[in-house]
């Protein structure tokens, strides 16, 4: 069982990401207001604060939100959980993991910005298969 650290939406694609604290979930969609939302596999971003401490650990500047992510996770490994894996995300949302990290074809201005990546190694993309509002300090877990 890990925790939700940050909800975090963009205008735009290639952006970071800022933390609004809470949103909701919208089945077949992703989270509201979000640039990447939309009726295909990578609706919504995951990606650990594990990963962002390795980037701190760096020297990097950077927090939730700053690498694109959607939901920023704790407790959770999430880059090896198998596609297909359904996670319950807060009180009723149930999103399905469709993609293990990605590849970047171009340095968007995350990676300019940062310095570096982790998002194309270690983050995680899912859709929602069912709606609901998701906050900091939800509970996400690995539905069996």
């Amino acid at each position: 069982m890990g925790i939700i650290k940050a909800v975090c939406t963009s205008e735009k694609t290639g952006m970071r990401k800022k933390n609004i604290n809470e949103g909701l979930l919208i089945k077949e969609q992703g989270l509201q207001d979000d640039a990447h939302a939309g009726p295909w596999h990578r609706q919504v971003s995951l990606l650990a604060i594990e990963s962002i401490n390795k980037m701190r650990a760096l020297g990097l500047d950077v927090g939730p939100g700053d690498f694109a992510e959607n939901l920023t996770t704790e407790g959770i490994d999430l880059v090896n959980l198998p596609i297909g894996t359904r996670l319950k995300i807060g009180q009723k949302a149930i999103g399905e993991v469709t993609q293990i990290g990605k590849e970047c074809h171009n340095h968007c201005a995350i990676y300019y910005q940062a310095g570096d990546c982790v998002m194309p190694k270690e983050g995680i993309f899912i859709r929602v298969l069912n709606g609901g509002k998701v906050k900091v300090d939800d509970h996400i877990g690995i539905l069996s």
